[in-house]
């Protein structure tokens, strides 16, 4: 059982958990919808300025044509989700922008290489369908199971059922995952704009982003003086007064100190519904990286093993898998940061 709470993610994944359908009727299918689409008169007038900005218009056309085909038929069936993932995951490469996977879209840059939208649809559905059939070639056993569903909560979770627990939470830096779909939302016409993201995808969201906090700076100090972040309060609070401090002294004046609040107060309520739905033999495994915003070091793996023993857990060890902040040259610091495996019993 997997959650994700990002609405856009979680039908990719579930999507993505079609895998056991039969590869050629899942061809069949998606060909239709490409054949159609061939045949298609779309208006592409009102679409997006986001969406204007990346396309020429006579990719926008195709790509448009692709989806009025897709949406005509669109059933939520295993065989319909498939095609929407094959042409959600064309997009970026039918742009001439810089829109690498999952970044940021930067209209500004240009790629060298770039797809037409109908050889691009075509060949993804012979990749996925290729995918499909050495999957089911190698694997048989019970389907995974994908909940649109919370991590502070695990709602649909059942108590005692995990002896096993694999992720990675966000990063407390700064990166909006809200923002990071906001291409493929835009194209499908479930927002218009960067406004529509607070109210579509952050409020789900664990706040590891300034942009998901920037009502709460007056909430900064009672986040941190709830109990259920009592192990770590103290370094917590003083950690945070030297973020507010420091922001003064910089143009933005991004509320780090809120964010780091709010993403532990956060990633304690995880660890509350993760010791729920564990076994009292489980492990749970974090790949997670630490953080300094503005320099200002912020021993985050650290701080997640003491929430996770205060929540019930016996202990946590963490295993380096590499150095942080030493492959770019426009990094802000020079503090030393490491990416690695929080393993908690």
């Amino acid at each position: 059982m997997g959650v994700e709470a990002h609405p856009f993610v979680a039908r990719v994944a579930k999507a993505k958990l079609h895998w056991q359908q039969s590869p050629r009727a899942f061809r069949d299918y998606a060909f239709s919808i490409l054949e159609q689409a061939q045949k298609n008169e779309v208006d592409i007038s009102d679409s997006p300025k986001l969406i204007k900005n990346c396309y020429p218009p006579e990719t926008l056309i195709r790509l448009e044509s692709l989806r009025k085909a897709w949406n005509d038929t669109a059933d939520d069936s295993p065989l319909s989700e498939l095609t929407w993932l094959t042409l959600a995951s064309i997009l970026r490469e039918s742009s001439p922008v810089g829109t690498a996977q999952w970044q940021y879209v930067l209209p500004a840059k240009a790629k060298a290489r770039v797809l037409d939208p109908y050889e691009a649809f075509k060949a993804k559905v012979h990749l996925i369908s290729g995918d499909m059939a050495k999957r089911q070639s190698q694997v048989h056993g019970p389907k995974a199971i994908l909940y649109w569903d919370d991590a502070r909560a695990c709602q649909q979770i059942p108590d005692g059922w995990a002896n096993l627990v694999v992720t990675s939470p966000p990063y407390a830096n700064n990166y909006d995952y809200a923002d990071a779909t906001r291409l493929e939302m835009s194209f499908f016409g479930e927002i218009r704009g960067w406004g529509d993201l607070q109210d579509t995808i952050r409020k789900y969201l664990v706040r590891s982003c300034t942009q998901h906090v920037a009502k709460l700076q007056g909430e900064t100090y009672k986040m941190i003086n709830d109990p259920i972040l009592d192990p770590i309060q103290k370094e917590l609070t003083e950690t945070c007064k030297m973020l507010e401090s420091e922001r003064e002294k910089h143009g933005g004046k991004k509320p780090y100190h809120t964010m780091i609040a709010a993403y532990f107060s956060d990633m304690a309520k995880v660890w509350l519904a993760l010791r729920r739905v564990t076994s009292p033999d489980s492990l749970v495994c974090f790949v997670v990286g630490d953080s300094a915003p503005y320099g200002i070091y912020v021993p985050v793996d650290r701080w997640l093993g003491e929430l996770a023993v205060a929540a019930g857990f016996k202990s946590y060890v963490f295993e380096k898998t590499r150095d942080r902040n030493v492959k770019w040259k426009n990094r802000k610091h020079n503090v030393p940061l490491q990416e690695g495996r929080l393993l908690v019993v």
